[in-house]
């Protein structure tokens, strides 16, 4: 459990450029600082993936000044919920923890169009996530 009271939540993909980063903003949007979120990846880029920016930037979320972080043990030691998105075994596993593996398409190399189903998808997982969590979240106006 982390040492904070509120639930903390580590978001990993292989480039953290993509799912990973969509998923920890939506987290951000829908529940505020009633989560403590990070995402990581283990293989990371230089930069999110601009197809994802533009999606979120469609739905009134910036995550233009997002920075791709690797995955570390500590980023995993810390959090409560571990979710993957098709990152393999790369992730350490520690007793204790929650893990959910969601199978998401990678959004790297598409268009905004293929990215947009994909961040929806995101989206719906993260108020069930929030629900898993007790955590209130999906506030009016935020879709």
């Amino acid at each position: 459990m982390s040492s904070s009271p509120r639930p903390s939540v580590l978001f990993v993909c292989v480039h953290n450029a993509g799912r990973s980063q969509m998923a920890q903003a939506w987290l951000t949007h829908l529940a505020g600082d009633a989560v403590e979120v990070r995402s990581a990846g283990s293989a990371p880029t230089d930069s999110v993936n601009p197809a994802a920016v533009e999606a979120m930037r469609e739905v009134g979320i910036d995550i233009s000044h997002a920075r791709p972080t690797v995955l570390t043990a500590e980023s995993v030691q810390l959090s409560d919920v571990v979710i993957t998105m098709g990152c393999g075994d790369a992730c350490p596993i520690y007793p204790g923890k929650r893990y959910e593996d969601w199978a998401l398409e990678d959004p790297a190399g598409r268009g905004v169009e293929a990215v947009r189903p994909i961040r929806d998808d995101i989206r719906g997982r993260v108020v069930d996530l929030l629900t898993s969590l007790d955590v209130a979240g999906g506030a009016p106006g935020s879709s």
